[in-house]
């Protein structure tokens, strides 16, 4: 899960930039750190689900099934969008929180996919996206969930550099993350699995903290 993030220039050791633009073995091995985190983030979510007790199993169309498809589908993007801020972008702050979203949600995919497979689910059902949440079809947007960045969006993510990239993915996370919140609040609403309010209360406090910080950082970089 993503913590409040206060970096300052003072907490972060600038490795020295090479005339390719390289950032060094340093950098490199920060790199494969998030990664790994990453992968470890899975494997506990993983864990996690599976150590949770189930007297109850939501069926394929219950709102916890597709909370957990169409989160999962949503989390996805904002692992991409995460590791692409920590890998290449400008400002410290900016990579730090690429880099703990990146690592949180993967954990929290983890969880999600365990949930199905103890269920007895496939990780896709025959429902459309949003279907479990009152109205929910009615939010998708040319396929997207809410708050999910247009194709389009994300190839420019890809190629941006510098500042660009910086403010862009602050402005598209921050997107995400409120669509994400209203997901949330809709299985808060309509789910009855004790386990998955739980985990959901959970992600949002998270994301409400995430938004602080991206809104911040959008502000100091005037974005």
């Amino acid at each position: 899960m993503t913590a409040p993030t206060t970096t300052t220039d003072s907490d972060v050791a600038e490795t020295p930039v090479t005339v390719a633009g390289d950032r060094g073995p340093a950098r490199r091995f920060g790199i494969l750190a998030v990664a790994a985190a990453v992968v470890v983030g899975l494997l506990l979510g993983y864990a996690g689900g599976l150590l949770t007790p189930r007297l109850t199993r939501p069926g394929d169309t219950s709102a916890e099934a597709g909370f957990a498809r169409d989160m999962t589908t949503h989390h996805a993007q904002a692992v991409e969008m995460g590791l692409i801020a920590f890998q290449r972008g400008q400002d410290p702050e900016v990579r730090q929180i690429g880099g703990d979203i990146a690592s949180g949600q993967q954990g929290e995919i983890g969880t999600m996919q365990t949930w199905l497979r103890s269920w007895g689910l496939d990780p896709t059902g025959s429902e459309p996206p949003m279907a479990w949440m009152p109205d929910g079809r009615a939010s998708v947007r040319n396929g997207l969930m809410p708050g999910m960045a247009t194709p389009e969006q994300m190839a420019k993510l890809r190629a941006a550099e510098g500042r660009e990239l910086d403010v862009l993915f602050l402005q598209l996370m921050r997107d995400h993350h409120l669509g994400g919140i209203h997901m949330i609040q809709g299985i808060l609403d309509a789910g009855g699995d004790e386990d998955v309010l739980r985990v959901a209360q959970t992600m949002k406090n998270t994301q409400q903290t995430d938004l602080i910080n991206l809104q911040n950082a959008l502000k100091r970089l005037g974005g």
